[in-house]
């Protein structure tokens, strides 16, 4: 009897403990591995607490904060479920906490449901200290949760408020294919292009032989390209043999345009590698020449470098064989371009710039968990700015969406003054737009050290990049920009200026500076108004150029819509127009294009230009031989374009953010939107990580007939869903439930809480 009785007490606390999971995926300041050790960027089963007697080179990610901000996921198997409360133990030693001896802080129950951003405030933590932290919960179902797993993390040598960044990572690739020409020639395939070294595994007889040794991107009558034209890589190198079976690494050498100590335009210096990896090369195809013996995949290795990436972390699959293809190639790209642990732009310059950053950081959010690698590059650019006008005001935007995808404001509060700055508010004119004419006289030395420029007076707008270039294959103009007409008030200029100035309204509400919030809210409002009053030609029903053309180019209509700057009488005209001008806009370009088509609802034409494969598509990167994101959209329209340039991957944001639908309504995600918009795409189905947790999602869509979803949204969050609306009659069931939802403009609105939940839509 008490045997039974024990038995079913067993089940009962087994099920409630299914209900009542440990907290998870704890992050430090942000990031979640920070136990990590890296031996010259390989990791190892070294802890922190070991390093003290270690004698090799190790790395670790160094905490910098001395109160740093502590987060989780909350697990439950319940829905609907939100954290009510939390405790926090903080100890020195690992065993302490083993023994419930918190020395460095107990928090005691805290009624919250913060769960992604608690500071710290134990006692003080010292530089150079492994401290260890759990965790648990209490949730809106009167449960109490176990204490998570401990997580240790190691403090900087100095504690100066920076941003934590992971060590580089190397890991080791083997081909993927070996072909033996003939008995002096080996031609090996990696699959894929990476930022790496090439370590070989050789023999020699005589000790006399010489090898030479052929790198590259491209490939040409199946051999590598050795002259493959603008940036794309090939490198060549001699390397004799020693007598018998050796290892050996390729030494590659700097190249001058991008290591050499020597500022570009805007007084800016290219990023460097860290001693720890060395110089890398970005190749796919090795070939081995004069080596007469049989190499097994053993024998080549490729050391690729990048910052630490879960492959696993985001997944997309759908019912188009093209837009899977895209989805990772754009995935892959934002990996394999962050081996440097900051955005560059590719390796011609190896330098940040605004615009690289603010895609590959949107991209990012959707493909990892990781958010440091965005934080730190923002912030870089902050204190090193590119002479683009219209990037510098991107320093805002980016600014926001570090807020908005981590929930944490301690860069927005360090940076505050900064930011306003970036806004570009000293360059205002009467009619309320802003103009970088230099006869202005607002380009003054002092504006300059506001916005930490050091390009002397070389600012200057750019609209789009490259300015100038082929004509013909699906474009009537020169250059990206569709023949844009520049004035002294520039359209694309000033709708970024809209946007940083509306961003700085939220910032300022969310730092609690009410005056700075009431200034920028009716600021960003003027600027609206005005925009639309001096640059909308109301006889053509769009967007000029500027104040003094009559000129209408894509990109005048494109950011207008992308910044939601456009009236609901005016979005049609406005969207006939960006339909009528095609892809006339760069890789760059097309993140806020395809943002543009989805904000006007018009999803058939976004999915037609993700699936296109004309010339200027991403699916002509993949048809060009690239593993990696371009430049350009082909070497006619850059002739120096490289075949590594992140700022290209824009799908990998657009189709979780837009055709998919998913994105935070609150910072953080404490609040969810899923507002998919499929067109005749008939399923889809993805997967991507937030500072919450993952996001889980798939439909199958019947176009005018049903549309059918699944999702899964994580613990502490909840969640607006849009289903598209088939028509005026329709019938909709929530978990096998049928409800009416709440009509939305073209969709459905049904409003949900944690868990699994599916939706059936069927046209009546």
């Amino acid at each position: 009897m008490h045997k039974i009785s024990f038995f079913f007490l067993t089940i009962i606390f087994a099920i409630r403990l299914g209900y009542s999971q440990a907290p998870s995926q704890l992050t430090t300041d942000l990031l979640e591995y920070t136990d990590r050790v890296f031996l010259d960027g390989y990791l190892t089963t070294m802890s922190l607490s070991e390093l003290a007697t270690a004698i090799e080179r190790y790395q670790a990610p160094y905490i910098r904060n001395p109160n740093p901000f502590l987060g989780w996921v909350v697990n439950s198997e319940t829905p609907n479920t939100l954290q009510v409360a939390y405790m926090i133990e903080a100890a020195s030693t690992r065993q302490k906490l083993d023994n419930n001896q918190a020395d460095m802080w107990n928090s005691g129950r805290v009624e919250s449901a913060n769960s992604i951003s608690v500071r710290y405030a134990g006692e003080a933590l010292q530089p150079s200290t492994v401290y260890y932290w759990r965790v648990k919960v209490w949730d809106n179902h009167g449960n109490e949760s176990p204490f998570s797993s401990i997580r240790a993390f190691m403090t900087a040598p100095e504690l100066d408020n920076g941003t934590a960044v992971y060590p580089l990572q190397i890991t080791d690739e083997y081909p993927v294919r070996i072909n033996h020409i003939n008995d002096h020639r080996a031609f090996i395939d990696f699959g894929k292009a990476a930022f790496g070294r090439l370590r070989l595994t050789l023999a020699s007889e005589s000790g006399r032989d010489t090898v030479t040794v052929h790198l590259g991107e491209h490939t040409e009558n199946g051999l590598v390209h050795r002259n493959p034209g603008g940036t794309i890589r090939y490198a060549k190198y001699k390397l004799p043999l020693l007598q018998g079976v050796h290892t050996y690494t390729i030494k590659f050498i700097p190249d001058d345009r991008n290591t050499a100590r020597q500022r570009n335009e805007s007084g800016v210096d290219p990023i460097f590698m860290p001693d720890y990896i060395g110089e890398v090369y970005p190749f796919r195809y090795c070939e081995i020449e004069n080596y007469s013996r049989t190499l097994s995949v053993q024998s080549v290795v490729r050391q690729s470098v990048h910052s630490p990436f879960n492959d696993m972390a985001a997944d997309f699959h759908s019912s188009d064989t093209v837009l899977n293809q895209i989805w990772e190639l754009c995935k892959y790209s934002i990996k394999a371009t962050s081996f440097m642990g900051v955005y560059v732009d590719g390796d011609r310059e190896r330098i940040p710039y605004e615009a690289d950053a603010l895609i590959n950081q949107l991209c990012h959010y959707f493909v990892d968990r990781e958010f440091s690698v965005a934080r730190h590059s923002h912030e870089h650019l902050i204190f090193n700015p590119t002479w683009p006008t219209e990037w510098i005001l991107q320093s805002v935007l980016m600014a926001w969406y570090d807020y908005l995808y981590t929930g944490n404001k301690h860069s927005l509060q360090r940076h505050y003054q900064d930011l306003k700055a970036k806004t570009l508010m000293a360059l205002k004119e009467d009619n309320g737009l802003i103009s970088t004419r230099q006869e202005s006289g607002k380009r003054t030395p002092e504006f300059y050290r506001s916005i930490h420029f050091r390009g002397g007076d070389r600012m200057r707008d750019i609209v789009d990049w490259p300015q100038s270039g082929y004509v013909g294959d699906e474009k009537e103009k020169a250059g990206e920009a569709d023949g844009f007409v520049r004035t002294a008030f520039n359209t694309v200029v000033n709708a970024y200026h809209y946007e940083a100035v509306r961003l700085m309204s939220l910032i300022a509400e969310t730092l609690g500076n009410e005056a700075d919030q009431r200034f920028y809210a009716a600021e960003a409002e003027r600027v609206k108004n005005q925009f639309n009053r001096l640059l909308f030609d109301r006889r053509k029903g769009f967007y000029k150029d500027g104040i003094d053309t009559e000129h209408c180019a894509l990109h005048s209509n494109m950011f207008p819509m992308a910044f939601e700057m456009v009236s609901d009488r005016n979005i049609s005209s406005v969207s006939d127009f960006i339909k009528s001008r095609g892809m006339a806009c760069s890789v760059y370009g097309s993140q806020f294009l395809m943002d543009a088509i989805y904000n006007a609802q018009d999803a058939e034409y976004g999915l037609q230009l993700l699936t296109s494969t004309k010339l200027r598509s991403w699916y002509n990167m993949i048809r060009v031989g690239s593993t990696i994101t371009l430049e350009a959209w082909d070497d006619r329209y850059k002739p120096n374009l490289d075949w590594n340039h992140a700022w290209g991957a824009a799908p990998a944001n657009i189709i979780p953010r837009k055709l998919m639908g998913i994105e935070p309504i609150e910072p953080g995600f404490g609040k969810i939107r899923i507002m998919p918009q499929p067109a005749s795409l008939r399923q889809a189905a993805i997967k991507i990580p937030t500072i919450r947790g993952d996001i889980k999602a798939s439909f199958v869509n019947i176009p005018q007939e049903s549309f059918s979803m699944e999702v899964e949204i994580p613990g502490n969050t909840t969640a607006e869903v849009y289903l598209p609306r088939l028509g005026r009659n329709y019938k909709l069931e929530v978990n096998g439930i049928e409800q009416r939802g709440t009509v939305s403009g073209d969709f459905v609105k049904v409003n949900i809480g944690s868990g699994k939940h599916s939706f059936t839509l069927i046209k009546n």
